[in-house]
């Protein structure tokens, strides 16, 4: 059985893929974008290729090149490096799992194929236990993310009996607002060590109520230091504090929702607060609006999450033109 150095827990940033004006990856910036996280953010463990990697718009090529740089730059500085290796094909999704083994990762995740779905938990399954066979030594997790992939297993109905099935697997990123289906993922497994990893940033504390081990999110990348002083104050029975915490992270939230937040403003608002060139988004997404990325700055600094000494201007002016440039041409 996969046994990883030690359980996947606390904050893990689902890391945001860096591109270049004409779309092609710059790893240039990883290093730093790995330093950034650590010293700034206190986050030291990564989710690669993701829904904020945009790992799915990335060849097999790009996200086997993408993983191995995180896992390269990330050596002596992060904890745990998991890398998403799911994909529609289950031939590539065994590729990347193997590769990710190769290069050194700490674990791989799969979301549900969502094109010719899986129709019930069995057939899901077995997908799934197709996949980590091909990387026997990492431990396994699945990416349940119902609103993204269509598919509607109940990750509780998953989780019965999974370990019989996939030996490997240590637990799962739950993105859904399901918080019965949730509650029950960890009721029900008390006696196992499974990682349960919430991916709602902005219910965090319910979840963390409910017996969550840790959380996957993209607001992590930025809003790690606020997160992780919400996590502290729960582990010494803070409630309040801990609530002040989630409301204040939860009004930035509900502010960039109401605009229309996703990939592209996520990218934005990284290289606004990091300073370090996130690029833009691969099509179908569009960049982000000088509008929103204008509202978004405003927000960070009522909030309290954003100093005039914190800007970092240079990249952000060069996004904004490019921005307002691609939004003349749409």
């Amino acid at each position: 059985m996969a046994s990883p150095k030690k359980q996947l827990q606390g904050l893990v940033a689902a890391t945001i893929t860096p591109m270049t004006e004409h779309g092609e990856i710059n790893f240039s910036v990883i290093g730093q974008y790995v330093d950034y996280l650590v010293e700034e953010q206190g986050v030291k463990n990564i989710f690669v290729n993701g829904t904020t990697g945009e790992g799915l718009s990335l060849s097999v090529s790009e996200r086997r090149q993408v993983a191995e740089e995180w896992v390269t730059r990330g050596r002596n500085k992060l904890d745990q490096v998991v890398i998403h290796v799911g994909a529609l094909s289950l031939k590539e999704s065994q590729e990347l799992a193997r590769h990710a083994a190769e290069i050194g990762a700490d674990g791989i995740a799969v979301i549900a194929p969502f094109f010719l779905k899986p129709w019930n938990k069995d057939v899901l399954i077995n997908f799934l236990k197709e996949v980590a066979a091909a990387a026997p030594a990492l431990p396994f997790y699945y990416y349940h993310i119902p609103a993204l992939t269509g598919v509607k297993i109940r990750a509780e109905e998953l989780l019965d009996g999974i370990q019989d099935k996939i030996p490997t697997f240590q637990g799962l990123k739950f993105s859904d607002t399901d918080l019965l289906d949730f509650g029950q993922c960890v009721d029900q497994n008390r006696q196992r060590q499974f990682a349960f990893l919430f991916g709602v940033d902005e219910q965090l504390l319910s979840a963390l109520v409910m017996g969550a081990t840790g959380a996957v999110g993209s607001t992590y990348n930025y809003l790690g230091k606020e997160t992780n002083q919400m996590l502290e104050a729960f582990e010494r029975k803070d409630f309040s504090s801990a609530l002040n915490h989630q409301f204040c992270i939860q009004r930035f939230i509900n502010f960039v929702l109401k605009l229309g937040f996703g990939v592209s403003q996520t990218k934005a608002i990284m290289t606004l607060v990091s300073g370090i060139p996130m690029g833009p988004p691969r099509p179908p997404l569009q960049k982000a609006s000088r509008e929103f990325i204008d509202d978004a700055k405003a927000k960070l600094k009522s909030l309290g999450f954003l100093s005039s000494t914190d800007l970092k201007d240079g990249n952000l002016e060069s996004y904004i033109a490019s921005a307002s440039l691609s939004n003349q041409s749409v």
